[in-house]
C-alpha cells in the first residue's frame, strides 16, 4: 500500500503523529490512517500463521510417497502442540524486550521479518531441518508481533477517544479476515502443487504484510517506540549473558538427546508451569500489592485453571479436528474433494459474524449479565459438549458430514466468545496496579499452557475407536465448567467487587 495519498496529506501525517496523546485522523473507515498499517501486517500475520498451521499436521504424518515428513501421527500432533505453546510463551518474550530494550514498535517490525524468515526456511529447507528451523522462527517471531501490535494500536488513542472501542473491533477483523483466507489459499496450492508451495504462499503473504508496514510505520506516534521501562546499561551484559548461556544449553541439550521431539509438547508444559508458579509467587508475595489486590490474583487462579481446561479442547483444532477432517469427513462438493485445511476457515466466519452479536448481548442485558466466573464455566462445559457432539457422527471413512462438522465447530465458536474476549479484560481488571504486564503475561501462560496440553491430549485420539477419547476428554471438560459455575459466587467475591 503506498503512503501517497493526495494533497495535503503529509502535512495531515505530520499533524496527526505529533499531537501527543493520540490521532485525530479519520481516513480509515473513520479511524487514523496509521491504523490501515498495523491492520495489515497484522491480518497477513495470521493470514501466514493459520495458513501454514493449516496443513502443518498432516505435512508431518503424510507419507513420503504424499509429500509429507513420515512422522507417527501421535508425535506429529505432539509438535504442533509444542509449536503453539511456544507461540503463546514468546509473548511474554517479546513483551519483555519492547518494555525494557527497544519499544513495541520495532519489536514488532523485527517480529515481522523473523516470522518470513521461518515460513522461508518451511519452504526451502528440506525434511526435518526445514520444520525445525522453521518453526522456532514463526513461534518466535509470532510472540512478539502479537505481544506488541494491541500495544500499538493503543498508541493510536487517547483513553478517552470515542473512537477506541471500534477501532479495536476493525483490528480485531483483520485477524479473522487472515485467519479465513489463510488455510483457504494455503491449502488450495498445497493441494495441487504441494506442501513446500503452501508453505511458500505463507511466505509470500507475510512478506506482503511487512512491505506494507514498512512504509507506514514512520508515521507511527513516538509512543509506539519509547522504552517504558528501559534497562540499566550496567544490567544489559548480564542479560546477554544469561541469554547466551539459555542458547548454548538448549543446544547442548539437543545434541546429547535430552530434548527430544516425542518429548516436546511435555517440556513446553513443564517450563510453562514453572514460569506460572513463580509468576503467582511473585505477584502474591509481593509487599507492594494491598490486600484487596491479592484477594483479587487469588480469584484469578480459578480462571487460569479453566483456561487451560478450555484452551486445551479448544486448539484441538489444529491436532485431532485436522486429522478427523483428513480420515474422517467427507470433503466432496460436486465431485471435486476440497483440501483439509479448508475446515479451519469456518471458525474464523463465525468469529465475524457473531462476536458483535455476543458484544451487543453483553450491553442489552448490562448489569444482569452472568459473573465472569461463571462465564468461563460455562465456555468450558459448552466446549465439553462439542467433543459429545462428534459421537453421534458416523465413523466410517470420509462419511462425516461438512454441515454436521460445521455445527460442531459453531459450538466451539459459541464456547470462545463466552471466555476468550472476555479473559483478557478480566486479567486486566483483577491485575494489581504494580503487576499489570505480568497478570497480563500469566494470561497468555493459561493459554500456552492449555495449547501445549492439546498436543499431549491428542496423542490419545484413535480414529479407529475415537468414542472414548470424545467421551472422557468432553466429560473432563464439562465437569470442570459446572464445577465452576457452582462455585462462581465465592469466586467472585475473591475478586473483590470487579467483574
Amino acid at each position: 500500500m503506498s503512503d501517497t495519498r493526495g494533497s495535503g496529506s503529509a502535512r495531515a501525517d505530520e499533524a496527526s503523529v505529533s499531537r501527543p496523546g493520540g490521532s485525530r485522523d479519520t481516513r480509515f473507515f473513520g479511524q487514523p490512517w496509521e491504523l490501515a498499517h498495523i491492520f495489515g501486517v497484522e491480518m497477513w500475520e495470521r493470514f501466514s500463521f493459520y495458513g501454514m498451521q493449516g496443513i502443518l499436521l498432516i505435512y508431518l504424518y503424510y507419507s513420503v510417497a504424499e509429500g509429507g515428513l513420515a512422522i507417527p501421527k501421535p508425535i506429529a500432533a505432539g509438535i504442533v502442540g509444542a509449536y503453539g505453546g511456544a507461540v503463546y510463551l514468546s509473548t511474554i518474550l517479546g513483551a519483555w524486550i519492547a518494555d525494557r530494550l527497544f519499544g513495541s514498535e520495532r519489536v514488532l517490525f523485527a517480529s515481522a521479518i523473523v516470522i518470513m524468515a521461518g515460513h522461508l526456511a518451511l519452504a526451502l529447507l528440506p525434511g526435518v531441518t526445514g520444520i525445525a528451523v522453521g518453526l522456532v522462527l514463526v513461534a518466535v517471531g509470532s510472540g512478539g508481533l502479537k505481544a506488541n501490535a494491541t500495544s500499538v494500536v493503543g498508541t493510536l488513542y487517547t483513553a478517552d477517544d470515542p473512537r477506541r472501542d471500534s477501532g479495536f473491533s476493525l483490528f480485531y477483523l483483520g485477524i479473522n479476515l487472515g485467519a479465513f483466507l489463510g488455510p483457504l489459499l494455503t491449502g488450495l496450492l498445497q493441494s495441487t502443487l504441494g506442501f513446500h508451495w503452501g508453505f511458500g504462499l505463507a511466505a509470500v503473504g507475510m512478506a506482503f504484510g511487512l512491505i506494507q508496514y514498512s512504509f507506514g510505520r514512520r508515521h507511527l506516534p513516538d509512543e509506539a517506540r519509547r522504552v517504558p521501562n528501559p534497562l540499566p546499561r550496567s544490567r544489559r551484559p548480564l542479560v546477554a549473558g544469561i541469554a547466551v548461556a539459555g542458547l548454548v544449553a538448549i543446544a547442548l541439550a539437543v545434541t546429547f538427546g535430552l530434548i527430544r521431539v516425542e518429548h516436546l509438547s511435555l517440556i513446553v508444559i513443564i517450563v510453562t508451569l514453572i514460569a506460572t508458579i513463580a509468576y503467582f509467587a511473585v505477584i502474591l508475595s509481593s509487599k507492594r500489592i494491598t490486600a484487596t489486590e491479592r484477594s483479587r490474583v487469588l480469584g484469578f487462579i480459578p480462571l487460569f485453571l479453566t483456561s487451560v481446561a478450555f484452551w486445551s479442547l479448544y486448539q484441538q483444532q489444529f491436532t485431532v479436528l485436522t486429522i478427523y477432517s483428513d480420515e474422517k469427513l467427507n470433503r466432496t462438493i460436486f465431485g471435486w474433494e476440497f483440501p483439509v485445511s479448508w475446515v479451519q476457515s469456518i471458525n474464523p466466519v463465525f468469529i465475524i459474524v457473531l462476536s458483535g452479536v455476543f458484544s451487543a448481548l453483553w450491553t442489552r442485558i448490562g448489569d444482569r449479565q452472568p459473573v465472569t466466573p461463571f462465564k468461563f464455566g460455562a465456555g468450558t462445559a459448552l466446549m465439553g459438549v462439542a467433543f459429545f457432539c462428534f459421537l453421534p457422527m458416523p465413523g466410517g471413512e470420509n462419511t462425516a458430514p461438512l454441515l454436521g462438522l460445521a455445527g460442531i465447530l459453531l459450538v466451539f465458536t459459541l464456547a470462545e466468545l463466552l471466555i476468550s474476549p472476555v479473559g483478557l479484560s478480566a486479567t486486566t481488571k483483577l491485575a494489581p496496579k504494580k503487576y499489570q504486564t505480568q497478570m497480563v503475561a500469566l494470561y497468555f501462560l493459561s493459554i500456552a499452557l492449555g495449547t501445549a496440553l492439546a498436543g499431549v491430549l491428542a496423542g490419545y485420539y484413535d480414529e479407529t475407536n475415537e468414542g472414548p477419547f470424545f467421551i472422557w476428554v468432553g466429560l473432563a471438560s464439562v465437569v470442570t465448567g459446572v464445577v465452576v459455575m457452582l462455585a462462581s459466587k465465592p469466586i467472585h467475591q475473591l475478586m473483590a467487587g470487579v467483574d
